[in-house]
């Protein structure tokens, strides 16, 4: 389109000014629909250069319109009741603080750093002691400088950690005891070995999604059998492989089932057994009253995740950010 704006010169002063339009902002050359267009196809995480070549401009001019006047907000209207806190790998291999409402799923900040002074700053030089002390839950995982700060800042909040990652830190448990004994066996063609070698996946799986009647052809052991006569074969190398197995699923089922008292008396029973299950359940033991809130909470650090899942589409669709600023730019759009 091809617009000619008329300019009129005043008799008595001599000065000019030109015609105005909705359809050009003063002083610009680009309409406001490009601008419009820019901004819609930057939300689909395109680069700049992509959105000049898609729009016909210049990658400068698609720059500029997506960072020009950016600041951050200084604080949110009012602080949500509900907080889920977590980090992401920013700019220049850094890692920086991101704060959602757990409730709304709405983004609350994103702070250039994770260190626990940073935060603490931000909090206490935005908000009152009187709006902190009404947020009644955080929601982190087991990051443990979360954990020092969170009752200074917010006194009356429960610590809630998040249900995957108590699953995950067991899993990862019972990993490291199946590849010690993995390791342990000499024979590598025998079917224990390839049982917790190539049907890993299987030790993981939900105790009420395992079929142990129907019986299913099992790669690796090339043998047709049911899925709990696999497990069997795997767990019977010894018996703190088993063990291990045990415990990590009571614990996840005792949190599916939001059973708190079940889940203590995991913890509270468990007998030493020399392996990588033991700093596990010591590590639970300590935030013992945090992972019980984590059993009968709605919230947890899911919302959050799948905001950092954009994060990181966006970082790696752009090749990267040299920019905080830019990047909180780019991440607004997204997360809108």
């Amino acid at each position: 389109m091809y617009l000619k704006k008329q300019r009129y010169q005043c008799t008595n002063c001599l000065s000019t000014c030109g015609a105005h339009t909705p359809v050009v902002s003063v002083n610009n050359i680009l309409s406001n629909g490009i601008k419009k267009q820019v901004i819609g196809l930057a939300k689909e995480s395109l680069t700049a250069t992509v959105i000049a070549k898609i729009v016909g401009i210049s990658p400068s001019s698609v720059e500029r319109y997506l960072y020009a006047n950016h600041s951050a907000p200084y604080r949110a209207a009012s602080l949500p009741k509900h907080l889920s806190f977590d980090e992401f790998r920013s700019v220049n291999k850094n890692y920086s603080f991101i704060a959602i409402d757990a409730e709304t799923h709405k983004l609350l900040t994103i702070l250039s750093s994770r260190q626990s002074t940073e935060i603490c700053d931000y909090f206490e030089n935005r908000y009152s002691k009187k709006e902190r002390a009404a947020v009644k839950t955080v929601v982190i995982d087991l990051n443990a400088s979360y954990q020092s700060f969170v009752h200074h800042l917010f006194p009356n909040a429960e610590l809630v950690i998040d249900r995957f990652h108590i699953i995950q830190l067991a899993n990862r448990a019972f990993d490291q005891v199946r590849t010690t004994t993995l390791k342990a066996i000499e024979d590598k063609h025998s079917r224990p070995y390839k049982a917790l070698k190539t049907n890993w996946k299987m030790f993981h799986r939900s105790l009420d999604k395992i079929d142990s009647v129907k019986p299913r052809y099992i790669f690796g052991i090339n043998e047709y059998m049911a899925q709990q006569n696999l497990i069997d074969i795997g767990l019977n190398v010894n018996q703190k492989l088993k063990k291990a197995y045990n415990i990590a699923h009571q614990i996840q089922q005792a949190i599916h089932n939001k059973s708190p008292e079940v889940l203590s008396n995991i913890l509270n029973t468990y007998e030493s057994q020399n392996n990588a299950m033991d700093t596990t359940v010591s590590t639970l033991k300590k935030n013992l009253n945090s992972i019980s809130n984590s059993c009968i909470s709605p919230y947890s650090n899911g919302a959050i995740e799948g905001t950092n899942r954009k994060i990181k589409s966006l970082k790696r669709s752009c090749y990267g950010f040299r920019s905080m600023s830019h990047f909180y730019a780019r991440i607004l759009l997204i997360v809108k």
